[in-house]
């Protein structure tokens, strides 16, 4: 690989994405533009226009990843559902349409149901050989005390007697995870964070230990402050970034600018 691995760069993710290898990515995670507004770098002309973005970056990376890699990408549920469809496109498997719900509390809408949710979409390279550890990713059970019953005597199901696992339950596609600027509340206020989006570590973690090993390379497209890097590096992977400021990411990570590659 011509760029050097464990470091973030500074630069157009269209030149990034050109110059990364092909066949080289285990694992992918990509927290792109929404078209929200909520900066200049999520500020589109029209949805043509986002559209033709989004398409041209998707169109970029899949023949980066391994035959046998998998890949993660956020979006509005309404957004998800036209980047599902272009995936039909390409030989690429689906998995989940997983929905976040953020508790955030944010919408006040009176003319429809409040927006509380955000989309991911999983898919795999290939339909059988890719990596998933479902028991790294185990949530805690919800009814505490209905468990602790079948922990003694266990429960009855199709003629079985079914024992609780200890680490909890095997994960589902509902992913109720606080959003980051309410896990980073001070003094009870919520403050404004480096970054307008970024995405609580734990969410990153569950796809990171999922969906990869130990020592295998993980991209951080749109990287903002880096979580996905971070989350990477503290997990014994490595990684692999872009992003356009500078400004958002975390000290820690080293940094290279474009014209420094």
């Amino acid at each position: 690989m011509n760029l050097k691995t464990n470091r973030i760069y500074i630069a157009d993710v269209f030149d990034f994405l050109e110059s990364l290898p092909n066949n080289a990515i285990d694992l992918a995670i990509i927290d792109p533009p929404y078209n929200l507004k909520i900066a200049t770098w999520d500020s589109f002309k029209n949805q043509s226009e986002f559209l033709d973005f989004t398409y041209k970056w998707i169109s970029l990376m899949l023949p980066k990843l391994k035959q046998n890699a998998s890949f993660y990408i956020f979006n509005t549920p309404y957004n998800a559902a036209i980047i599902l469809n272009y995936l039909l496109n390409f030989n690429v498997n689906f998995q989940n349409f997983i929905c976040w719900y953020k508790k955030d509390g944010l919408s006040y809408s009176k003319k429809r149901f409040n927006s509380n949710q955000e989309s991911i979409l999983f898919y795999t390279m290939d339909s059988k050989n890719y990596t998933f550890n479902a028991e790294s990713v185990r949530i805690p059970y919800q009814s505490t005390q209905r468990i602790a019953h079948a922990q003694e005597k266990g429960i009855l199901k199709n003629g079985k007697r079914w024992f609780p696992n200890k680490n909890g339950k095997l994960c589902p596609d509902v992913w109720e995870i606080t959003s980051q600027r309410h896990k980073s509340k001070i003094n009870g206020k919520v403050v404004k964070p480096p970054h307008p989006s970024i995405k609580p570590r734990e969410m990153i973690e569950r796809m990171i230990k999922a969906s990869s090993n130990e020592g295998d390379l993980v991209l951080d497209l749109f990287s903002g402050s880096g979580m996905t890097s971070l989350v990477a590096r503290d997990l014994g992977r490595d990684f692999i970034g872009c992003e356009i400021n500078a400004d958002y990411l975390d000290s820690s990570l080293s940094v290279v600018k474009g014209s420094e590659t």
